[in-house]
Order: C-alpha cells, then sequence, then structure tokens
C-alpha cells in the first residue's frame, strides 16, 4: 500500500464471492437448457425467462468482476480503492433488468395480437426445472445478504425474484392455456412478469444512482449528525458538511468547524470522531478546525463573530 489508511478502502467478501460463483455456474446451465426449451416449444413466457436468465448471467459475471476489483487495495490514482465499481455494476445491472423487461413487454403485446402455438407439454417440464433453480438461487444469494450487505448482491437477488417469479408465471400459463384453450395468457403473463421486472431494476437504478451522485444515504439524517457534532464540548459551528457512500456500507463525512480557543483542538476531534463511530457507525472521518477570524468564510463568518460577541457581552453584562 502505497500510503497510511486508517481504514481499508478493499472488501474480502469471501461470502459474496462464494455465492456468486455458485449462482453463476447454476444460472448458466440452466440458461442454455430453457433457451432450447423455450425455442422448440414456442412458449413467449419460457422465451422471457430466458432473456431474463441470460441477462443474469451477464450481470453475475459483471458482480463477480465487482467483487474482484473490490479486494484490490488503493493507489496513487485511485485512493478510496476500486470499491465504486461495485456500484457502477449495480447501475448497470438494474439498467439490464429494465430494458429487458420493456423488450418482453413489447414482445408481448405483440403476441397477443398475433397468438401463436405452443408446446404446453415441453413448456410445463422447463418451467418446472426453473421454479426448484430459482428457488434455490433466491435462497442463496438471500442467505449471503444477511451476511454480508453489497448492492451487486442485491440487485443479483432481484434478478433471481424476477426469474422465480417468471417460473411461476410459466406454470400459471401453462395451465390456464391447457384448461382454456386460450393462447393469449401467454403473452399476458409475460407482460406481467415484465412489469414485476422492471419494477426490480428500477430499484437498483434509483439505489445506485443515489451512491454515483453521492447523496446522504437514506439511513442517516444530515441535521442530527450535525446537531450531534454541535453538541461536542468546544464546537462553536458546523458547516460545509457532507456524508456519503463510498460504496454499500463503506461511508465517509467531511465537516468544518469553528471551536472554542481554550479547548486542545485534538480534544475535539477525537470527541468529534467518537461520536460519529459510536452513534452512527461512522469511521471514515475528515473534520477541518476553523476561525471565523482568521479563515474567510464572507457574509456567513461576519454573521457568525457578530453573534459570538454579542453573546460574550450579554454572559459579562452591563459595565457601569
Amino acid at each position: 500500500m502505497y500510503d497510511y489508511h486508517h481504514l481499508d478502502h478493499a472488501k474480502k467478501q469471501s461470502r459474496s464471492k462464494k455465492t456468486l460463483w455458485i449462482t453463476l455456474s447454476l444460472t448458466l446451465f440452466f440458461t442454455i437448457v430453457e433457451v432450447i426449451g423455450g425455442l422448440l416449444s414456442n412458449s413467449l413466457a419460457l422465451l422471457s425467462d430466458s432473456a431474463h436468465m441470460i441477462s443474469d448471467v451477464l450481470a453475475l459475471g459483471l458482480s463477480m468482476v465487482a467483487i474482484y476489483m473490490a479486494t484490490r487495495q488503493p493507489n496513487a490514482k485511485y485512493t478510496f480503492g476500486f470499491l465504486r465499481f461495485e456500484i457502477i455494476a449495480s447501475f448497470l445491472n438494474g439498467l439490464a433488468l429494465a430494458i429487458i423487461s420493456i423488450g418482453i413487454c413489447i414482445e408481448g403485446i405483440r403476441r397477443f395480437m398475433n397468438p401463436e402455438p405452443i408446446d404446453l407439454k415441453l413448456m410445463l417440464i422447463i418451467a418446472s426445472i426453473g421454479l426448484t433453480v430459482n428457488l434455490v438461487l433466491t435462497l442463496v444469494l438471500s442467505r449471503s445478504m444477511k451476511e454480508e450487505e453489497n448492492l451487486n448482491v442485491k440487485s443479483a437477488l432481484w434478478h433471481f425474484i424476477g426469474d422465480l417469479l417468471s417460473s411461476i408465471g410459466v406454470i400459471v400459463s401453462a395451465v390456464l392455456i391447457y384448461y382454456t384453450g386460450l393462447l393469449w395468457f401467454d403473452p399476458i403473463i409475460s407482460i406481467v412478469i415484465g412489469g414485476i421486472i422492471f419494477t426490480g431494476g428500477a430499484k437498483i437504478i434509483k439505489e445506485s444512482y443515489l451512491v454515483l451522485m453521492e447523496s446522504v444515504p437514506e439511513r442517516f439524517d444530515l441535521d442530527e449528525i450535525r446537531a450531534a457534532i454541535a453538541a461536542v464540548e468546544g464546537v462553536e459551528d458546523v458547516h460545509e458538511m457532507h456524508l456519503w457512500a463510498v460504496s454499500s456500507d463503506h461511508y465517509s463525512l467531511t465537516a468544518h468547524v469553528f471551536i472554542d480557543d481554550s479547548i486542545q483542538p485534538f480534544c475535539i476531534i477525537l470527541a468529534i470522531n467518537e461520536t460519529l463511530k459510536n452513534k452512527y457507525g461512522i469511521e471514515h472521518t475528515t473534520i477541518q478546525m476553523e476561525h471565523a477570524g482568521i479563515h474567510p468564510h464572507g457574509e456567513y463568518g461576519k454573521q457568525f463573530m457578530l453573534a459570538k460577541e454579542q453573546k460574550q457581552t450579554r454572559s459579562i453584562g452591563p459595565v457601569f
């Protein structure tokens, strides 16, 4: 490591790595089976599910790259390491989900207008296998999420929740067509599946977008944290405060504070850092100590100094 960091800017993620390898292997195998089955049976519901499975393979591959990138240590160019690649991968995964769902809906409308014959037996067999595989993979990813917070695994989980619902939808579609003879059940259920997939993709896009835009993570209240810092003995004002996530479960905070000259600055910094760590779990912080009369703060600094002088005058009282 070229420089000292009191926090590690890399992730081991051994559980997530193992989970994704297992998931990728099983998904790749079943994707091949489902594509062949969808083409032979001529089922749009099955083909839409296989298209989603293809996106799963690509998404899982991207997630694996992200996990390996996240294990790399920071260097002189990438001082935060490569943790942010996890968020970029999640954003691309979410985008893939949204695009595929739109394609499924468009094809569903076309098939609804012009129904095509379907091999129900083959459709049902493939869908039943898919249901079993997707159920197992959803459970595996859910357990991994409980052990390690990772937006990549979360995006993969949404892929397989969509797959699980798709498999259920295909089975329901096959049963309804068998008993009613109405072929339009196949495209209708495909459109419903597409809507569910789009919802999951939109959720992942939103979460990763907020991280990429360095917005304040939803779990934190910036005003509450500002008040907690201001309550530390020796802190007179808190401003220029920023709080963002570099990656999932990896937060950074910076703030400028005006301090009481009579208190040792290092003691104030220590107290602020302890407050942030113990109350909010924020350990990567940069606190800049300032004096309003020395550091240029324009009108803000003038108003602060004026208020401080008035407060001191009131505390001294009238002089006779």
